[in-house]
């Protein structure tokens, strides 16, 4: 145990997406900087385990043994009990909802933060009223590390450290063995799922486009996704010309988290929806084209200073849905190639 007055335990209770897990870092590295000895455990489900793991702020990544929706009372009340020996000092509860704030009650931890959600008086005995008043999410998260009278003041987009994950260079050489693709062309990443929903997905005929002219300029396409993207992804090789798709290569189901995290390190540039795979590599340093449908980079942009952001000015975004209201997706449909282009000679 490291006991010393000097020593902070933090618990964080971490939220439930790729992307928001990323963005999540910014808090930790913020907590370290304000008490450099501190310890930072994150609660998250196990999937989130590849992420945590690339991230040097934290010390330990619990697995949450709960679906997420699932109440189970007593569960978390059996787990804050284990965790009462930990010794933790403080906690923060990133998800809004009364349940996430529980375990942290449980553990018996005298410090513990979160914004106003659900019903959670009582459970937090620092809540910050509104984090409306905040734009971006990283600010939110971030502003939980900060003291309430003076987190408006100390938090601003431009200030925060970003997201840094790091890369493993043995894993990523091994990756790039194993799927045959040339270390020495450049690799350009394509991210075309979305979990969120096709209100998010470019169409497949653009990213068509977009991979057909990089090929002709020399680039190697991968394809990044989980195995549900898998479809879309060979439907974007599909519309290529035959001699080109053999520059091509679809990992999408084909990687664990933790391989696409070294290998969209490996990616020069990488045009992505808004999706967790694009905050992914926009921590491992690509240069990212982040192509915005129904979501609006006004609140989860990625974290990057090389990123250029595309979007149409359709009247009916940001809607924020999952699937297009107006049944005309014209948010995505009439972002053109030329566009997405154009961003990424920018770069």
């Amino acid at each position: 145990m490291h006991s010393s007055q000097h020593t902070s335990r933090w618990l964080i209770i971490g939220p439930s997406w790729v992307g928001d897990m990323v963005m999540s870092q910014s808090l930790y590295k913020t907590i370290k900087r304000q008490f450099p000895n501190s310890i930072i455990d994150v609660l998250a489900p196990a999937w989130c385990k590849p992420i945590l793991e690339r991230m040097p702020e934290i010390d330990k990544a619990l697995e949450m043994p709960f679906g997420h929706g699932e109440f189970n009372l007593s569960g978390r009340w059996k787990l804050g009990r284990t965790m009462k020996s930990q010794g933790y000092t403080h906690a923060i509860v990133l998800p809004n909802s009364a349940k996430s704030a529980l375990i942290p009650l449980f553990a018996g931890i005298p410090h513990r933060t979160g914004w106003k959600g659900e019903m959670r008086y009582g459970l937090l005995n620092d809540l910050r009223p509104n984090r409306k008043v905040f734009q971006y999410m990283v600010e939110r998260y971030v502003a939980l590390a900060h003291p309430k009278e003076q987190m408006l003041n100390d938090v601003h987009l431009d200030g925060i450290a970003k997201p840094s994950l790091s890369v493993d260079k043995h894993n990523q050489a091994n990756c790039l063995q194993r799927f045959g693709i040339n270390r020495e062309q450049e690799i350009i990443g394509i991210c075309p799922g979305a979990e969120f929903g096709p209100a998010k997905r470019w169409p497949e005929k653009h990213y068509a486009a977009v991979a057909e002219q990089l090929i002709v300029e020399g680039k190697q396409i991968c394809l990044f996704g989980g195995p549900k993207d898998r479809d879309v992804a060979n439907q974007i090789i599909a519309l290529l010309p035959l001699d080109l798709q053999k520059h091509c290569f679809n990992l999408a189901g084909e990687t664990s988290l933790n391989d696409a995290v070294d290998m969209l390190a490996s990616c020069d540039t990488v045009f992505s929806n808004d999706s967790g795979l694009m905050h992914v590599a926009a921590a491992v340093g690509a240069k990212i084209v982040a192509i915005y449908g129904s979501s609006s980079p006004l609140y989860t942009p990625p974290l990057s200073e090389k990123v250029a952001i595309v979007n149409t000015d359709a009247d009916c975004r940001p809607c924020f849905k999952r699937q297009c209201p107006l049944g005309h997706l014209k948010c995505l449909n009439e972002l053109l190639p030329k566009e997405a282009m154009a961003a990424y000679k920018k770069l």
